[in-house]
């Protein structure tokens, strides 16, 4: 039940309040079935003999009292033996007109009239389960245990120095850390029935210096490990039995220092029942990896964040089933189904996804349960019908592989005592000792693994991959991610500038194909923008397979102190069908006919480089490269050096302008010297010298290209440059800017390779490429650079739509970018890049631009555009229509040639 509907159904019973009823409309506003309230009223569930009295095991003690004896009662009733043996959750008194409660848990208090009780809602939420996920953004036990965790193991590797000596040794403290963390978690959650029985005993019967420590967690671990108790001594005897594989393994403890013993006590003294599996997996895992020391947890994925993505893949149609079922059969049906379902992450990390997934398809099996209790009188289940052997992983990291499998069983363990809670009165849990079964977690390298043998999958089997595999630019790939892509994308070509990520979804399309299965996996969102699109796209939906949902661009949050957020998105996989498919951007969700590789709601038109523009555009180019090492460029103070030693030595300068120099203002010059100029420039010392260092530059160079340009020193080594105006785009940009900083330059300034040039500028087209309309395609189609745009020639500009429009309307928008550069020289000491940081940027010169985009969309279309996802969607389907027509004219150019030779061989 989510909260809002919690806070209707309190407003409701406030709104109908009787006293009578009111501490049963309170129980079943909070979820509590109406059969289980029933049987409480007529006391076959209420454990109080004094009249007047309500104590619900594990629930409540409702007490009408006096005005004059509420707070006096509440301290009294919390201190009663004959209530707290019954453990309930919380202590209620009212007289009516005010309400007093006591969380007997936590300790907090409430003190409120009654009527505010709507306000007050959440205080009583635990009564609804709500404590499952009650990981706060500051965790406070999971951090202060994954800090003393770091103290011990750094204590443990200084005592033990050859313990990373070899990889048999490293998986062995992993596995005797493990051990530590099921220790210390079940003594302090009735796991082990006495509590503190691990540190108690540890302390008691090792030496304060630590030097028999080892040989005490040997003892226990071997213990830990037998059915029967009856050949160790008393103080380990009275240990249970686990098993599940946990503790099967015979490895040798590390030796300990007295400091490391008493870290060691000391970690036993946290509230370990207030550890998250879900997160300290990860946490843990950050103990190993000293680089993440600083933030940790920040590895760690939020709840919220993997309800994105498992909501849409699967959880929200198992509840759909559960809201349409209305008999016990179809309850029972639905239970059957998820006790079958089999959920695969293929790079499970510490479990994260799986652990999420496993407490909420625990929460849907109590509801689906409860429900059948308000259908049925005398239920007969008993135990959880969803098991860990469910659950399916493939981690490479040793030690994350061990905390998932750990995570789980005490995620297991947790979720539990939650249906023991809320259903106390039909089912238990089965005994978490011996350890039966465990998530089915694989130790390995996903993208070489046969995934089918992993988790088996056949026409029979419901089947969901989930999961955030590792993403790596192709520049960013070690030799073994290289070797990984090599042996993945075997045979096909382009796989090599692919982001690594690219493996999990070729697998998955493999895997899920012709099968009752899906995937939806986190990845960056590079991925579907710009080359990456037409290398990976095409080769995965294909055999017949579809982007189910998608969410567009967000920031990926955790829990953690140290809230590492990247801009990310989700891609669900499934085999064609007519079922919806969905977009999400931010918190809204849109049907959508069909969802494409750029995530937008059209046809699977991949947008492909181009060398000519598709629009009426005059070409592009890259500005001109030196190639020079250096030696024809020149800083301010050079420039004006050589100009006051040798006058004649300004007409062979330049200024010279990329990306950067324009963007930051940098003022820079070049020597551009003409062939027929060559002789007089060369009669000037600091020029010659210049001239022969570029000529020693080029011959020494390995190219046989650059060798051949050694003949002429003088000259760039890729000349572009046209005596002309032109427009200068620098190749990279701020992700923060709203418009990439674009400029005019006259004849006279050379445009370096670092900067696109389109020569003959003219103001309209400069009021196209610097438009929203323009900066929308650039974000989507020509990729990025890290986090920065890139410009690309073919990408964005070559194929940017754009209509026809008369000369009357280019005049019209020269006036807008008259306006802008007006705006602009208002603020000559402000370098680009400050004009263009949106926080600084002067109000006037983005009016200007604001106006120039509505002149530019207004060319499309007169009915203005939403937002930035439905300017793209338009822009496709320009693109595609522009694309069409183009090469029909191609077609028909060829088959004029055809017929123009034909009659030519007839003549």
């Amino acid at each position: 039940m989510k909260s809002s509907e919690i806070k209707h159904n309190v407003q409701t019973l406030i709104d109908n309040f009787t006293k009578e009823e009111f501490v049963f409309d309170l129980l079943v506003a909070y979820g509590i079935s109406k059969t289980s309230v029933t049987r409480l009223k007529k006391g076959d569930y209420n454990l109080s003999k004094v009249e007047g009295e309500v104590l619900y095991k594990k629930k409540i003690f409702f007490k009408v009292e006096a005005t004059d004896k509420l707070l006096s009662s509440i301290d009294t009733i919390t201190k009663e033996e004959r209530i707290l043996k019954h453990k309930p959750r919380f202590a209620i008194l009212t007289d009516h007109k005010q309400i007093v409660a006591k969380d007997l848990k936590t300790g907090r208090p409430l003190d409120i009239a009654l009527k505010d009780l709507p306000n007050y809602f959440d205080f009583f939420l635990p009564l609804a389960g709500s404590e499952v996920y009650n990981a706060s953004n500051d965790n406070e036990a999971d951090r202060n245990a994954s800090y003393k965790m770091a103290s011990l193991y750094d204590l443990l590797i200084e005592e033990n120095p050859n313990i990373y000596n070899s990889k048999e040794s490293v998986h062995n403290l992993n596995i005797f850390l493990s051990r530590l963390l099921f220790c210390f978690f079940a003594e302090d959650t009735e796991i082990f029935e006495q509590d503190s029985i691990f540190t108690n005993t540890l302390a008691q019967h090792t030496t304060e210096n630590g030097s028999d420590t080892h040989t005490f967690l040997d003892d226990l671990f071997d213990r830990l490990d037998s059915k029967s108790g009856k050949d160790y001594p008393d103080f380990l005897a009275k240990f249970p039995y686990v098993n599940g594989g946990l503790f099967g393994q015979k490895i040798s403890s590390p030796r300990f220092t007295s400091k490391a013993r008493k870290t060691l006590i000391e970690l036993g003294e946290l509230q370990w029942k207030d550890i998250n599996p879900d997160i300290f997996g990860s946490m843990i895992q950050a103990v190993v990896i000293p680089d993440y020391r600083s933030d940790l947890g920040m590895h760690y994925t939020s709840v919220a964040n993997i309800l994105k993505l498992i909501k849409p893949l699967f959880l929200d149609e198992l509840y759909e089933e559960f809201e349409n079922a209305t008999t016990v059969k179809q309850l029972n049906a639905l239970i059957q189904r998820i006790s079958k379902i089999k959920f695969f992450d293929p790079a499970c990390g510490s479990g994260n996804f799986l652990i999420i997934t496993y407490k909420e398809i625990r929460l849907l099996e109590i509801k689906i349960l409860q429900k059948i209790t308000d259908l049925e009188t005398t239920p007969t289940f008993k135990w959880t019908s969803v098991n860990l052997s469910q659950f399916y992983g493939i981690e490479i990291d040793d030690f994350a592989h061990e905390m998932a499998i750990l995570s789980l069983w005490l995620a297991e363990h947790q979720m539990n005592r939650v249906f023991e809670e809320m259903l106390f009165d039909y089912g238990k849990s089965k005994p978490i000792l011996p350890l039966k079964e465990a998530g089915q977690i694989q130790h390995g390298n996903a993208t070489r693994r046969n995934w089918n043998e992993v988790c088996p999958i056949s026409a029979k089997d419901e089947v969901y991959v989930i999961g955030n595999p590792p993403y790596l630019g192709a520049r960013l790939q070690d030799a073994e991610q290289k070797k990984d892509m090599k042996i993945v994308f075997h045979g096909k070509s382009g796989y090599n500038n692919m982001d690594y990520i690219a493996c999990w979804f070729y697998k998955a399309k493999d895997y899920i194909k012709d099968n009752n299965a899906k995937c939806a996996l986190v990845t960056t969102n590079s991925i579907c923008q710009g080359e990456q699109v037409a290398l990976i796209w095409p080769s995965i939906l294909s055999d017949d397979i579809e982007i189910d949902f998608a969410h567009q661009s967000f920031k990926w949050t955790n829990n953690a102190k140290g809230n590492a957020g990247v801009t990310v998105i989700i891609v669900g996989l499934r085999n064609v069908s007519n079922e919806p498919k969905y977009l999400f951007n931010d918190n809204f969700r849109k049907t959508a006919k069909n969802i494409n590789p750029y995530l937008l709601d059209g046809s699977n038109t991949i947008v492909i480089g181009r060398s000519k523009p598709l629009s009426k555009f005059p070409e592009i180019s890259f500005g001109s490269m030196p190639n020079d090492k250096g030696y024809l460029l020149l800083d301010e103070d050079e420039r004006n050096n050589l100009i006051k030693e040798n006058s004649n030595a300004s007409k062979y300068i330049k200024e010279f302008s990329g990306g950067a120099e324009f963007v930051r203002g940098i003022k820079k010059y070049c020597l551009w010297i003409e062939d027929s100029y060559l002789k007089e420039a060369y009669k000037i010392p600091q020029i010659a010298k210049r001239i022969d260092n570029v000529e020693i530059h080029r011959l020494n160079s390995k190219r046989e290209a650059t060798n051949a340009l050694a003949e002429s020193p003088h000259l760039f080594g890729e000349i572009r440059h046209i005596n002309s105006d032109s427009i200068i785009i620098p190749a990279t940009s701020s992700e923060r800017r709203d418009y990439i900083p674009i400029g005019f330059l006259n004849q006279d300034t050379i445009i370096s390779n670092s900067a696109m040039a389109i020569y003959h500028a003219q103001p309209w087209l400069f009021a196209v490429v610097t438009s929203r309309m323009h900066m929308v395609w650039v974000r989507n189609v020509g990729g990025k650079l890290k986090t920065d745009y890139r410009y690309s020639a073919k990408l964005c500009y070559n194929t940017f739509p754009f209509p026809d429009i008369t000369t009357k309307q280019k005049e019209n928008l020269n006036q807008y970018v008259f306006d802008i550069l007006d705006e602009r020289a208002i603020h000559p000491s402000k370098t680009m890049a400050q004009l263009y940081n949106p926080p600084t940027m002067p109000k006037g010169l983005l009016q200007a631009h604001q106006a120039l985009d509505i002149a530019i969309e207004q060319c499309y279309r007169l009915q203005p555009f939403k937002n930035d996802t439905e300017r793209l969607e338009f822009l496709f389907k320009q693109y595609e229509g522009m694309v069409k027509k183009d090469t029909l004219f191609a077609k028909q150019k060829t088959l004029r040639q055809a017929q123009g030779k034909k009659n030519q061989k007839r003549k």
